[in-house]
């Protein structure tokens, strides 16, 4: 069975858990990591992977150890704040995918650098449409997240559920559930 696949997926389309992290600096620029490995080679994306799911590592859990191998933050749990679940249909034609979106609340401070994974970077969300990003990515995920954005400063993000068909030419999809921010 592929790593990370949870036990009992299909082996030609293994389920796999993951989670995305949303960080932004104090000038509300966000932290996107342009890839040299799959999945999305080439593309930029948040930063993020796979859970360890041997260990029964929590979504939360390893969005900061995600935080904390890529971006090199200690992030504590109270600051992760899950404003989404992606579930994605046989992404790529390789695999299923359950995904956890977190912002971490708060302005952090990282260096642009190359990394194991790629190059991070700031972009200023305007910059994002220009980014070559997935094409899940540009036209559901991250429109959900300006959508869930706090309204206010201080405000919460709210919260969003999207189930994404990959399978076919067109990608079509469903939120299953949307909170706007406060």
């Amino acid at each position: 069975m592929p790593d990370h696949a949870l036990h009992g997926s299909n082996p030609d389309l293994p389920y796999r858990i993951a989670c995305l992290c949303d960080l932004r600096d104090s000038q509300g620029r966000v932290l996107m990591l342009r890839r040299i490995k799959a999945p999305n080679l080439g593309l930029c994306s948040p930063i993020g992977g796979k859970l360890d799911v041997a260990v029964g590592e929590s979504p939360a859990q390893c969005a900061q150890r995600e935080i904390l191998e890529e971006a090199g933050l200690g992030v504590p749990i109270e600051r992760l704040h899950l404003m989404g679940l992606v579930s994605e249909c046989a992404f790529e034609g390789k695999g299923h995918w359950l995904m956890f979106v977190y912002r971490v609340l708060g302005a952090v401070q990282v260096e642009p650098r190359d990394m194991r994974e790629g190059r991070l970077d700031w972009f200023h969300p305007h910059e994002l449409e220009a980014l070559p990003l997935p094409d899940t990515d540009r036209r559901i995920i991250w429109p959900l997240v300006r959508q869930a954005e706090a309204k206010t400063p201080g405000g919460v993000p709210g919260f969003f559920a999207v189930h994404i068909d990959c399978r076919g030419q067109e990608l079509r999809w469903s939120v299953e559930q949307q909170t706007p921010g406060t």
